[in-house]
């Protein structure tokens, strides 16, 4: 076995082959923006501030029986569940805020899906789960098809009920025998408070049930010609009480009895793809709490017959789903399925997961916001980081001479990199680029820039003591490689914690500094330090040319090191 050469460690930083680092982060610009053309995604997607968008203001009303419900505690909760419904729907850069002691201010970037998200914030009163007590199809409009409201089973197994062939005359007697089939007794000494009493059929109670069916009779739930709106009449209703509605497509309208089951009551809700039926599903968990009275009510529905052993899932006084039941659901659990895509099932999922909201709200306007300011203010801010980015390039040039080639193709890997991922981020996660996302992308700037800056001093030290360029590059790069990592973690993390503990806006500025920044270390590290390696190589740097940037002479450069060997004998004096 030949015995290693001395003097000849491993190569580090890529040395041996510095070409194969450039071809990995080349190819994958390459894909970066051939995926980028391929999505037809090739601009990034702009914030209210820039794109303009929709302004929604809701006022929050008193919930039934509840004067006193309009606090800051509950608005902030309402505040809390409508950020997370809307942005549950893709629409990022949303702005969610409290005006005043009882308004909420709702920015919608045009950029994202505002119709649907508008007609999430629009529907914002409490969820419940009522029964359904007779059902009949809006009357300008045919009966329910087949493919209609879906049905939940306890194993989750779940079928689609068959349309209501009965009149609304049929209905109304149907419900008047519902309602006074089983009277409230007479509570006893031993006996506990029903928490949903049904009405006595008493000359009050018999005068309650036929307005109810008068209102049902009545009812028409077409939708305005004008606004799509369907109509409401069960806004603000009180749940515990039996009341008049209609489906949120206006296909069908229902009596529902009182609520069963509060929104509040629901732990967590998802649409996922079921591979075995191939159809979506959306599957539903409740707390301690909500599985009892879940498990009661299932379980009282089972022993009817169609359509009162339905549930409505009732949001904001439309009925947005009616599964029925064949046998109690316990375990917490439960399963609607149907004729669900993936849009509806997310849909329903996002309702049952954020309707449950403390106030009821109204839309008091909706107005539309323009981009004009917020484009006077974006001109602005890219006039000033031309300007900057100038006179980097100025003083790279006149500073570093030769050494400002490297640094000016590592900026534009690092622009073309971070425009890339920003044009395909905002289809993939929403990203919408606002003003103070702008202002992170033009500091990211100068945090690149001072990278390059390191390893070029680095290098330029070991010149000055004397070693030739080939060494200094590699010599060089431990020590910077460590100065620049230490530098972007300690950027990274003030991204992240800006990230985590504000919102709006200045999470634009915190999203687009972390990404630029972990953005920097790949140019570095694939980029910058192998075409370095193979500059240095080049007739041009190694020989230390005046507009090199790498001069011995202009350095300072010590004499060149040289090893002396020295040969000394060392004589012990010998014993007397």
């Amino acid at each position: 076995m030949a015995a290693p050469k001395k003097g000849r460690g491993p190569a580090t930083g890529g040395q041996g082959k510095p070409g194969r680092a450039l071809a990995v982060i080349l190819i994958a610009i390459g894909a970066l923006i051939g995926g980028m053309f391929w999505s037809g995604d090739t601009t990034p997607r702009l914030g209210i501030d820039l794109a303009g968008g929709t302004s929604i203001t809701l006022r929050a009303e008193n919930q039934p029986g509840k004067p006193d419900s309009i606090n800051n505690t509950n608005m902030q909760t309402a505040i809390g569940i409508i950020e997370r419904r809307v942005n549950g729907l893709g629409v990022s850069e949303s702005e969610v805020q409290q005006q005043g002691n009882r308004h909420i201010i709702v920015n919608i970037p045009r950029a994202t899906d505002s119709e649907a998200a508008e007609n999430q914030v629009g529907t914002t009163a409490e969820l419940y789960f009522r029964p359904v007590l007779a059902v009949a199809g809006s009357a300008p409009l045919p009966e329910p098809s087949a493919s209609g409201s879906p049905s939940a089973t306890p194993s989750g197994k779940a079928s689609t009920p068959p349309s209501p062939k009965a009149s609304a005359t049929t209905q109304g007697r149907a419900v008047t025998d519902s309602l006074k089939k089983a009277p409230t007794p007479k509570p006893t000494a031993t006996d506990k408070p029903a928490t949903t009493p049904a009405p006595q059929p008493s000359a009050s109670g018999a005068a309650a049930v036929a307005a109810l069916e008068k209102q049902f009779t009545a009812l028409d739930c077409t939708p305005d010609k004008k606004t799509k709106q369907v109509p409401n009449p069960a806004r603000n209703s009180d749940p515990a009480k039996p009341t008049v509605a209609c489906g949120s497509e206006g296909d069908a309208k229902y009596i529902l009895g009182p609520a069963e089951v509060a929104g509040t009551d629901v732990d967590e809700a998802q649409g996922v793809f079921d591979p075995q039926r191939g159809r979506w599903i959306v599957q539903l968990g409740f707390t301690d709490a909500g599985t009892k009275k879940f498990a009661a009510t299932t379980g009282k529905l089972a022993s009817q017959v169609q359509p009162q052993n339905q549930f409505a899932i009732s949001l904001d006084g439309q009925v947005v789903s009616a599964p029925s039941v064949s046998s109690a659901i316990g375990g917490g659990s439960a399963e609607i399925s149907g004729s669900f895509d993936q849009q509806s099932a997310t849909e329903l999922a996002n309702v049952l997961s954020y309707g449950a909201l403390p106030l009821s709200f109204e839309k008091e306007s909706v107005t539309t916001v323009t981009a004009a300011l917020g484009g006077e203010q974006l001109k602005a801010g890219l006039i000033a980081g031309a300007i900057g980015l100038a006179l980097v390039v100025i003083y790279l040039v006149v500073y570093y001479r030769g050494l400002s080639i490297i640094a000016l193709l590592s900026l534009l890997v690092s622009a073309a990199l971070t425009y890339a991922l920003m044009s395909l981020l905002g289809p993939a996660i929403g990203f919408a680029l606002n003003l103070p996302a702008v202002c992170g992308a033009i500091v990211a700037i100068g945090i690149t820039a001072d990278s390059f800056i390191v390893y070029f001093e680095r290098v330029r030290d070991e010149i000055r003591d004397g070693r030739t360029l080939r060494p200094a590059v590699e010599r060089g790069w431990p020590r910077a490689r460590r100065t620049i990592l230490v530098s972007d973690f300690v950027s990274f993390l003030a991204a992240a914690v800006l990230f985590i503990v504000t919102v709006g806006k200045v999470q634009g500025f915190a999203f687009t500094l972390g990404l630029t920044t972990l953005l920097d270390v790949v140019v570095v590290f694939f980029f910058t330090k192998p075409l370095m390696t193979l500059m240095a190589r080049t007739k041009f740097f190694s020989s230390g040319h005046p507009w090199s940037g790498l001069d011995p002479r202009r350095l300072g450069a010590k004499p060149p090191l040289r090893r002396s060997r020295r040969v000394s004998a060392i004589t012990e004096p010998k014993e007397a």
